[in-house]
């Protein structure tokens, strides 16, 4: 027989209080007070049924309940709906657990709602399941992140001459490891730094200069963290409070970098950027928050550490390079002849390091003045493009030059130079041509020897020759029982004579033949009378954009009946010069000659100005010294270019020393200014076509 109404409530009832799940009936009346609670509640919570009982469910709230998910619930109630929400709940004495709780409304006859009944589970071991899970995630894809970030900086670092490059390096850093991030590099002094290119100390010694000249003083030193730092002193990374007053010059120059970035005035974290020797400079970087160093994981340590470590790894390397060339550009600087006036010949030299290889080289060249009717002529080029190269040049040229200057033939002379180069053991193999100039009345006999190099060319008119005798093995190979042999070639007036290095006419694209044949029709088809307008045609046309080192020297025997203007010849020259005071006299030559070429009046103020801009190179610059000169149409034009950053400074005059007025002087006879070129500056000059009375008297 079925069992009766009164005995299924009281199995309910007992169901109830048996089950594990917590069960809550409130009434529907305003504040919904708890009227029951089963025994699964009272075990989960700790509170029994007389001391929840008339109170609303929130006893259950504390600080790290939801407001959101409570919200949720109200709205649930006021809408008369059902709902499911899981919470952080408080026990009676404090502890937490979560609870999912799911709300339903009880209606009566009438659809009206009469009691809400709760069913509360207890899935605290689920959700701390769930949250472990997902710290795992975001830490895996925190981890992922940042071998990603790690990978960006060293493909970043791939183009160490980007100019940008630290900058877009700290951009990474934000806001996934800092909110803000920046780099300073120590080249005689804390600098901010966007790239790692080397600045030269002479720079930062000639701005200190100017600063002690303005009458500035030197700031009030105090603790110096960062400079501990940069010194080794201490182990990064180091915190330094922003607001902090009367500290050292190289944390000052950190605290104002990160003033200028606008950040809050969290903790500052500098961390040093180590190179080989010493440390180059510093990361410094902000956290997310006022902890400072205790805002970063282990995580946002490590991945700073690998940014540092790589670009300290690169910035050494940029300075190694750097230091390396510069050894072998000084090197090879001192060896590159200065070219003084040649009697009765007009002749033009030129050489240009390929800008691939940082300003390094083998080619080179030398003009001799042996005696008054003998000119020797070199021009050679040693394989390599290093330090090895550099010296193995100067050795060679130092070995030419002595020989050079016995009036023997130059055949003679190569058989000499390869017995001592041989005994040298010179460790590169090298290719010249060692050529004489003996007058014969208004002619010149030339006579030749080719170590393994290309075959100069004579032009005479539109008749090319290629003097390809004279031919042997590359320096230190000798020639054989019979020795070198000795070409010969009569110049006469009028005719051109070029020496060049394979940098002039070989290209990826264009070997060397036809690269000769190339040089031949340009020389066939000059229409310049001066050597130096042969010379620019010959860069023009064949050596706008070098794939490797280039030198050239370019012979005119003067013609008495030729008129030396020419109207097809380039209206633009160039000279690349030693960084020693002869380059100042060959300078000013170099100006009148074109003046004269070009018709251009004004000529000595030209050459007064050309004076002090290249005396200015020579004597506060460094590496090689490039002259350029242009007709306008309205005057001419002269720019000078050398390896030093720093601009040029009008004073009047040096105190307590001869000097200081060049730039004063350039101002009377023209227009002047500058701008960066490379890795140094050009400074240009526009000199009006004025005699010098007339600049004094303006």
């Amino acid at each position: 027989m079925p069992p009766s109404r009164a005995s299924l409530v009281e199995v309910r009832n007992r169901a109830l209080q048996a089950t594990d799940v917590s069960f809550v009936i409130t009434d529907a009346a305003p504040g919904g007070p708890i009227m029951w609670v089963n025994d699964a509640f009272v075990r989960t919570t700790g509170w029994t049924l007389d001391e929840v009982r008339g109170r609303n469910p929130d006893v259950l709230h504390g600080p790290g309940t939801d407001p959101a998910a409570s919200a949720e619930l109200g709205r649930a109630v006021r809408e008369r709906r059902g709902a499911t929400v899981t919470l952080l709940n408080y026990r009676k004495d404090g502890t937490t657990f979560w609870n999912q709780v799911t709300i339903t409304p009880v209606r009566d006859a009438a659809g009206g709602v009469v009691q809400w009944v709760g069913v509360q589970v207890d899935v605290t071991a689920q959700v701390r399941r769930d949250d472990q899970q997902r710290r795992s995630i975001a830490v895996e894809r925190r981890v992922r992140n940042g071998l990603q970030l790690v990978a960006q900086v060293s493909e970043l670092l791939s183009d160490v001459d980007n100019p940008t490059l630290l900058r877009e390096i700290a951009r990474l850093l934000c806001p996934e490891v800092v909110a803000w991030a920046g780099f300073l590099l120590d080249d005689g002094g804390l600098r901010a730094a966007e790239g790692i290119g080397v600045h030269h100390e002479s720079g930062a010694e000639q701005r200190r200069e100017a600063a002690h000249r303005a009458g500035r003083r030197p700031e009030p030193a105090g603790p110096d963290p960062v400079a501990d730092l940069l010194a080794g002193r201490v182990e990064g990374p180091v915190e330094i409070d922003p607001r902090a007053d009367a500290l050292g010059p190289a944390t000052c120059a950190v605290v104002t970098q990160v003033r200028r970035g606008g950040t809050p005035p969290y903790p500052v974290l500098v961390h040093a950027v180590p190179g080989r020797s010493r440390n180059l400079g510093v990361l410094v970087t902000v956290p997310h928050g006022p902890g400072g160093a205790a805002e970063l994981d282990e995580h946002d340590r490590t991945v700073l550490h690998l940014v540092v470590r790589r670009v300290g790894m690169a910035a050494d390397n940029v300075r190694l390079y750097a230091r390396e060339h510069r050894l072998a550009e000084t090197l090879q600087r001192a060896m590159l002849p200065e070219q003084a006036h040649v009697h009765d010949l007009d002749v033009w030299s030129y050489y240009a390091p390929s800008a691939g290889h940082a300003q390094v080289g083998g080619d080179w060249f030398d003009v001799l003045q042996v005696q008054d009717d003998l000119v020797a002529l070199v021009i050679g080029d040693v394989v390599g493009h290093d330090v090895e190269a550099a010296a193995a040049m100067g050795q060679l040229r130092s070995v030419v030059r002595a020989y050079a200057h016995d009036p023997a033939d130059p055949g003679d002379v190569l058989n000499r130079v390869d017995q001592l180069v041989a005994g040298m053991r010179v460790p590169r193999s090298a290719s010249l041509v060692l050529a004489t100039l003996e007058r014969r009345a208004e002619r010149w006999l030339l006579r030749y020897s080719r170590a393994g190099h290309l075959p100069p060319v004579v032009a005479r008119g539109r008749e090319v020759t290629r003097l390809d005798g004279g031919a042997g093995p590359m320096v230190g190979f000798g020639g054989g029982e019979a020795g070198r042999a000795t070409g010969t070639h009569l110049l006469e007036p009028g005719d051109l004579l070029v020496l060049y290095t394979d940098g002039l006419i070989e290209r990826r694209d264009r070997g060397l033949r036809e690269g000769i044949a190339a040089l031949e029709a340009v020389a066939r088809d000059v229409g310049t009378q001066d050597a130096a307008g042969v010379g620019e045609e010959l860069l023009l046309r064949l050596a706008d954009q070098p794939e490797d080192d280039v030198a050239v020297v370019v012979v005119r025997v003067p013609d008495p009946q030729a008129d030396p203007r020419s109207l097809t010849s380039p209206r633009r020259r160039r000279w690349s010069l030693p960084s020693e005071p002869g380059s100042i006299a060959r300078a000013r030559h170099a100006v009148v000659r074109t003046c004269e070429t070009w018709g251009i009046p004004g000529a000595q103020s030209a050459e007064l100005v050309v004076s002090e801009m290249v005396a200015n190179a020579v004597m506060h610059g460094w590496g090689h010294v490039v002259l350029r000169l242009f007709d306008t149409g309205e005057g001419l034009r002269i720019e000078v270019e050398d390896s030093n950053p720093v601009p040029p400074v009008t004073t009047d005059g040096h105190p307590g020393r001869v000097g200081g007025y060049g730039m004063r002087i350039v101002e009377r006879l023209g227009e002047w200014g500058w701008r960066p070129a490379g890795s140094g500056k050009l400074v240009w000059a526009r000199v009006r076509p004025q005699p010098i009375s007339a600049a004094r008297d303006r």
